[in-house]
């Protein structure tokens, strides 16, 4: 299991990645819908908000089985979110 630092800092890379694709896709295609990219991000904003709200608030979960349970739930929804914030994007062009 990796500790927390790791997976805040997966959470920032992958959700900063998906919102640079989303802007540059904004920036690349003017005419595109604008106002389903800006959904799109503000998904990966709060997704964002969420799960560091869930890794800095895992000190409730005793020690052994149930946290290594917990963080791994947390890069799994990170993962298929960010794929599906993919799909989304890569389903406008």
């Amino acid at each position: 299991m990796a500790n927390r630092r790791d997976i805040k800092k997966d959470i920032n890379n992958v959700l900063g990645d998906v919102l640079e694709e989303c802007y540059s896709e904004m920036l690349n295609n003017p005419t595109k819908n604008d106002k389903a990219i800006n959904s799109i991000i503000d998904e990966a904003v709060d997704l964002a908000d969420d799960l560091m709200f869930r890794v800095n608030n895992a000190q409730d979960i005793t020690k052994g089985k149930g946290v290594k349970t917990h963080f791994s739930k947390i890069s799994e929804d990170l993962e298929d979110k960010a794929i599906g914030f993919i799909e989304k994007l890569n389903a406008l062009s």
